[in-house]
């Protein structure tokens, strides 16, 4: 199996067995990931540095406009895809085997958790991996300590408060918090200022 392959079976939204092939790729994968991320996280880089280590980490390159202040944790790495203008902040963790996409000028608060692995509920079966993608859109912010769930996507502008879970889709320009995250208000862009 090469990362390709491997790609694409993870993104087929088929489940990951235990020991399958796809499964022992996975632990090489993650044996990398800890690698580069314990690269990125020791002592100071040059923000050309941190881009240069980041891209080797998701394998491919991100735009000059990407900024993240480690440490920054994956045990995967090379399910993530960003867009320009995109903030993380220290302390993020991302579960990325299921795909994690993040739109422009996306801000990511401190401590942020993105998960896109579940375990199947049956103890006999509990090693078995479902993946499902978390699509973040364009303008999005999500506040510190907040955890997405797998399949979940946020909308363009939306705003997820510090410390929600979220479990559901968030639409457009939608404020949400709580545990789990529900609907506090709709943005009313028009009468915000730039």
């Amino acid at each position: 199996m090469n990362l390709e392959t491997f790609l694409e079976y993870l993104n087929s939204g088929r489940p990951v067995q235990a020991n399958s092939e796809e499964h022992l790729f996975m632990h090489k994968v993650s044996q990398e990931a800890l690698r580069l991320t314990a690269q990125l996280n020791t002592g100071y880089h040059e923000p050309e540095k941190l881009r240069a280590l980041f891209s080797k980490l998701i394998g491919k390159p991100v735009d000059e406009t990407f900024r993240l202040f480690p440490p920054f944790y994956t045990d995967c790495g090379k399910n993530i895809t960003l867009g320009k203008n995109v903030f993380i902040n220290m302390g993020c963790k991302f579960q990325d085997q299921g795909g994690i996409f993040i739109g422009d000028g996306t801000l990511i608060g401190h401590n942020v958790v993105l998960a896109t692995v579940n375990h199947a509920m049956p103890a006999q079966e509990r090693a078995t991996m479902h993946l499902a993608p978390i699509h973040i859109g364009r303008q999005v912010w999500i506040g510190s300590n907040a955890t997405i769930l797998p399949g979940v996507t946020v909308g363009d502008g939306a705003i997820v408060a510090a410390g929600a879970v979220v479990a559901k889709n968030v639409s457009a320009n939608t404020v949400v918090g709580g545990v789990p995250a529900r609907v506090i208000k709709k943005r009313n862009t028009k009468e915000e200022t730039p």
